[in-house]
């Protein structure tokens, strides 16, 4: 579970297994989040109509996307952002994969797409019983700024064929773009000017008020002129649009065991990037925001959420980052959004669908440039390379993944990233040494060089990481060195304040029983303190205690100093008797001679 998650915001203290993306609900917000399920539908209602030709299926089918996937996600997730549809980087996954499997279009090629939705659901289900949301953990803010950054760029060139009204031919933004600069000649002016339009509506709205939903106004404002100017025979409309609601059932097919076992990769595949890319998008937006969210409880929502697209004849779903920034951008902050963008769906199933038929394709491609540009944080990116120069080079990394290979092998790259990043920090450790500071009569940490006794003969040393293959030669290194320490007084016991050593591994082990041994040849002891009861196990296991001592290991560093401050005193008492002992039987031997 992230730091969001543990509590953080609006949702602090809530923890109902459903309705966590909606509750609490923020009265005052409540009207924001209407309007912003709006300018959402009119924005998704054409998206998803358009992901249809990507995955090849009835155009109506986009519109189911909406009204039962999102709803189910609204109800049992837990993120109060992300939102819930169909997919571009799933679509296409799916569309490559059932080549050959069945006639495009047709109703098996359809029921196939709803039998990979159903066990994408699946694997959902089995994840969260597994607990994999700790995946979710690797996406470092840094990955998360450049994944964020790379997918606006990279739809907002796959969206300037449809600003110019030049046929667009495929799904990479390089090859598309270079494709439109060829292209220039056949632009269409009636698309320009449409898209020109579009634009100048929401930014001048924002500009006016945040609170104008630009985007609904614009759709609506499109409709019109379309209608009245006859616009489809200038440009191309999405057309005629059937209505009416889905059949809910299993996908008609003749289920088999090689059938299954033939979509399986591909369903696989699909969770994949289902997971990482709703992880990644939950989790930057939760970060905005200051907002809570639970992974797993996110797994369970996706689950539903395919599961109900299985179930009502559409294809699969997945977290989306550019319906996402839409309801930001709208003013959304909670669920209600998207309940209120499934319930326009359904209005516009049962009585609203002709009109759609006049809305120019360039609308469309218009507010979704707008929403991807908004996601490219330039500011964000010059504030991670001004201070994190070596961060900015992976968020750059991620971003151009994303670009140039695609969403689902960027947001791979950015979790392998996060963790080699994390590695990288975290397996050597920034150790000190525990001394005694005489001003304020307490102790303090000092670098290991010069090492500094915390009393005359003692020195503790704090290592501030786990003990494993990676780090062990470390901590051989440093605490051999220490051993050399010979001031005030030559070294006779070193402490290792182990309160950060959560874990040791077996390569770790048998360096502690080396250095153990080295350490006893110089007459040095080694003794640990605030072993937790985990950690004492692990000594046990490994034969640790059993060669320090069963005395070498303290509850905490004050035991130790008390402990060894006795036993100097000790010492120093038992060589004074020897002294006075040895002065006694001097002078005894005077008088004899005597």
């Amino acid at each position: 579970m992230t730091q969001a998650s543990e509590g953080k915001g609006k949702g602090k203290g809530f923890s109902l297994p459903i309705l966590q993306g909606i509750l609490p609900i923020d009265r005052a917000g409540v009207g924001r989040d209407v309007i912003a399920g709006f300018t959402l539908a009119a924005l998704s209602i054409p998206g998803t109509m358009g992901y249809t030709k990507i995955i090849g299926t009835p155009v109506i089918t986009g519109l189911y996307t909406i009204l039962i996937p999102m709803s189910l996600f609204a109800i049992f997730g837990s993120s109060r952002h992300l939102s819930v549809n169909a997919d571009s980087a799933t679509a296409a996954v799916v569309a490559a994969a059932l080549a050959g499997m069945a006639v495009r279009g047709s109703d098996e090629w359809l029921a196939l797409c709803s039998l990979i939705a159903l066990m994408a659901g699946a694997f959902m289900f089995l994840a969260r019983v597994m607990r994999l949301g700790f995946l979710a953990d690797f996406l470092s803010r840094t990955v998360l700024t450049g994944f964020l950054t790379g997918v606006g760029v990279q739809v907002s060139l796959l969206e300037v064929s449809g600003l110019l009204g030049v046929h667009s031919t495929g799904n990479h933004p390089l090859t598309e773009i270079l494709h439109d600069v060829r292209s220039l000649g056949e632009t269409n002016p009636y698309a320009v000017a449409v898209s020109l339009a579009v634009l100048l509506i929401i930014v001048g709205g924002r500009k006016i008020s945040q609170k104008i939903p630009g985007g609904l106004i614009a759709v609506l404002a499109a409709i019109a002129a379309s209608w009245a100017l006859n616009l489809g025979a200038h440009l191309e409309t999405l057309g005629a649009v059937p209505s009416g609601l889905p059949t809910l059932g299993l996908p008609q097919l003749d289920w088999s065991w090689p059938l299954i076992w033939k979509l399986l990769p591909i369903a696989l595949a699909c969770f994949v990037v289902i997971l990482a890319q709703s992880a990644a998008t939950s989790r930057a937006y939760a970060a905005r925001f200051d907002d809570r969210f639970d992974e797993n409880v996110d797994m369970v929502g996706l689950g539903m959420a395919n599961l109900g697209a299985g179930l009502s004849g559409t294809f699969i779903v997945n977290g989306s980052p550019t319906n996402t920034e839409m309801v930001a951008s709208g003013g959304g902050r909670s669920q209600v959004s998207q309940l209120t963008t499934s319930a326009i769906v359904l209005l516009v199933l049962l009585f609203l669908t002709g009109p759609l038929a006049y809305l120019p394709a360039a609308v469309l491609s218009a507010i979704v440039f707008l929403v991807a540009v908004k996601m490219i944080d330039i500011q964000g990116m010059r504030r991670i390379y001004s201070e994190a120069r070596a961060e900015f080079w992976v968020a750059l990394l991620t971003a151009a993944t994303v670009v140039v290979v695609g969403v689902e092998q960027g947001i791979v790259l950015a979790m392998v990233l996060s963790l080699l990043d994390h590695v990288r920090r975290g397996y050597r450790g920034n150790n000190t040494v525990i001394a005694a500071d005489k001003r304020k009569k307490g102790w303090q940490m000092v670098p290991l060089n010069p090492a500094q006794q915390i009393a005359p003969g003692l020195l503790v040393y704090c290592f501030s990481h786990s003990l494993y293959y990676a780090n062990c030669a470390q901590f051989s290194e440093e605490v051999l060195g220490l051993a050399k320490t010979g001031a005030p007084a030559p070294l006779d016991c070193l402490c290792v304040e182990a309160a950060a050593i959560g874990d040791v591994d077996f390569s770790a082990a048998a360096m502690l029983r080396s250095v153990c041994l080295l350490l006893r040849e110089q007459g040095i002891r080694l003794v640990f303190a605030n072993v937790s009861p985990a950690l004492h196990a692990q000594f046990d296991r490994h034969g640790l205690t059993e060669l320090l001592g069963a005395n070498a290991i303290y509850g905490s560093v004050h035991a130790v100093i008390v402990d060894h401050e006795e036993k100097v005193a000790a010492a120093a008492a038992t060589t004074a008797i020897d002294s006075g002992e040895s002065g006694e039987s001097g002078e005894s031997d005077d008088r004899a001679r005597t």
